[in-house]
């Protein structure tokens, strides 16, 4: 029996990859962006993203069985907390009820090599905290102050977002409730958001020295939405709060192989 699954930033990118492979599989897919979309709606702001919500219940009759948040922006600018973080944490708030309908609840949501990056720990605490207003007062300060310091609200919503997973993924709200909750850190992905970027030689070696790749170099987008299916099927039964680095090998670069001693006796 096919699945009612939610994908946004489906217009473009990771989001639309996912939604053609979904549909390919034969499950009914509900696709949120701003435009070219089954929902249109603008979830930088908390009224978008309600709305939102409400004409998903409306297309799904009230069940959703599971959701793939992957509309996300990476300017230099507050507008990225506000999409990349609240517009993920906040809709699916308001989706909560319609998933815990469902007899297998899924959540999988995209957030980036760009976690382990430097960041503002003050925007992390804001949006951890859940006062939008402040985290995006501190970004517009970031902003201000040319691209190069504000580009850090991209790494810090990225990284708030990989924290909220562990900490909701174990919460009442959700393990409590069987959804499995779980994140995704792509690499470098071939997108239209990265095409601008890839184009310039001397882009590709300052990209390539944040997030070295020794495994198969840069990704297609089919290499992150495969990892989503799977976290959003019924198959994954105990998987919870990971942010999963499929990222060819990135994450293991630059992080080395001890990330255990952190417990280890003094």
């Amino acid at each position: 029996m096919a699945r009612t699954y939610v994908v946004t930033g489906s217009a473009s990118g990771i989001g639309a990859t996912t939604s053609r492979m979904l549909t390919e599989r034969g499950e009914k897919v509900i696709g949120v962006d701003l435009k070219n979309a089954d929902v249109e709606a603008d979830l930088s702001t908390q009224e978008g993203r309600v709305a939102a919500a409400a004409k998903i219940v409306e297309l799904s009759g009230g069940v959703v069985d599971a959701v793939i948040a992957c509309a996300g922006i990476s300017a230099p600018r507050a507008l990225t907390i506000s999409v990349n973080y609240f517009g993920v944490v906040n809709l699916l708030q308001e989706l909560l009820p319609a998933l815990g309908k469902s007899d297998a609840p899924r959540v999988a949501v995209v957030s980036s090599m760009a976690s382990l990056q430097p960041n503002s720990p003050e925007i992390v605490d804001a949006a951890l905290a859940g006062d939008e207003a402040k985290a995006v007062e501190i970004a517009d300060k970031l902003a201000e102050q040319g691209p190069q310091v504000g580009y850090a609200v991209y790494p810090s919503s990225k990284r708030a977002l990989s924290r909220w997973v562990r900490r909701a993924s174990i919460s009442a709200d959700y393990a409590g409730a069987g959804i499995a909750l779980n994140a995704v850190a792509p690499g470098t992905v071939l997108t239209p958001m990265t095409e601008g970027l890839l184009s310039d030689p001397d882009t590709v070696k300052m990209v390539d020295a944040s997030v070295p790749m020794p495994l198969n170099y840069h990704q297609k987008p089919e290499s992150i939405a495969e990892v989503l299916i799977f976290l959003t099927s019924p198959a994954n039964t105990h998987m919870a709060g990971q942010t999963i680095y499929v990222d060819g090998g990135a994450d293991a670069s630059l992080r080395g192989d001890d990330i255990w001693s952190w417990n280890d006796p003094k």
